[in-house]
């Protein structure tokens, strides 16, 4: 409740919310405002001429801004998706069953490749095949496939060890019922902190692939790429380097900011209503 009178969450939440709309709305509209290839493409909305200057090859920083964001955003969300889409059921079956050979079948291949680290896993897989835009969100989606399960697994066993939980079962509720309706609802929170903390590792692993080259063509317009063909001219040319740099930083930055601004919030409400309830039951009885 502190936080929340001083203006700690809604200042956190504000700021989170400018420094993920600026990248995100580049991202979106960017390939519209840039126009097509060719002279007119420097005559777009946004101003005429090169206003963020030319790269060592003489295309337009401005332009390439514009259509460096979309594959940044994509592949992440696509990867981080995807991740979910695997570990929410693998963590749940594993919680949730009373066969232990299901969920060692289930946990222990995954906790192998939790032994490997994200990049080098990327990098292996890279030397032997050419993953295009898709192909990187499969590999970055599958690096974070074990620890999402493990997060998942841990905070649905904690709710499955409840009470609740047992008597649902006697009562001869479905396992899917028990496991989305309950035990899925009760876990969001742990759920939502982690999705912070891991959309912002996502966006960090496939910025890290497409500056070094996996992915993507040297040639692409992609923010991380241009920051990698440009670093040799910093100090000639800085926004080709400065600017997409800053616009992957605000995203990665503002995403775990409005994260934590709302679980803050949350924590608090909860809070309020546990104090509400203790007061409640403070009060002399008539």
């Amino acid at each position: 409740m502190k936080g929340l009178r001083n203006g700690v969450a809604p200042g956190r939440f504000a700021l989170g919310t400018v420094l993920v709309c600026v990248p995100l709305v580049l991202a979106l509209l960017g390939p519209l405002l840039a126009g097509g290839p060719g002279p007119r493409a420097a005559s777009f909305t946004l101003g005429a001429g090169h206003w963020l200057g030319t790269d060592f090859v003489g295309r337009d920083v401005g332009r390439q801004v514009l259509l460096g964001g979309r594959p940044v955003v994509a592949v992440a969300a696509a990867a981080a998706a995807l991740a979910y889409l695997v570990a929410l059921p693998v963590g749940l079956i594993s919680a949730l069953t009373h066969r232990r050979w299901l969920e060692d079948a289930l946990m222990r291949p995954l906790d192998v490749l939790l032994a490997v680290p994200s990049l080098l896993m990327i990098l292996l897989v890279a030397s032997v095949f050419s993953p295009g835009a898709t192909g990187l969100a499969l590999l970055v989606a599958l690096v974070n496939i074990p620890d999402a399960a493990r997060i998942v697994r841990a905070a649905a066993a904690d709710v499955a060890a409840r009470p609740a939980v047992e008597a649902l079962r006697m009562q001869g509720e479905s396992w899917w019922r028990i496991a989305v309706v309950h035990v899925g609802r009760s876990i969001l929170r742990p759920l939502a902190a982690d999705a912070g903390v891991r959309l912002t590792g996502v966006l960090y692993l496939v910025a890290t692939a497409a500056f070094l080259g996996i992915g993507v063509a040297p040639d692409a317009a992609d923010w991380a790429v241009m920051v990698d063909r440009n670093r040799t001219g910093l100090f000639v040319q800085p926004w080709a380097v400065v600017v997409p740099a800053l616009l992957i930083v605000a995203l990665t930055t503002g995403c775990n900011l409005l994260f934590d601004a709302a679980l803050t919030r949350t924590r608090a409400h909860v809070h309020v209503d546990v104090r509400a309830v203790e007061g409640r039951m403070k009060e002399p009885r008539p």
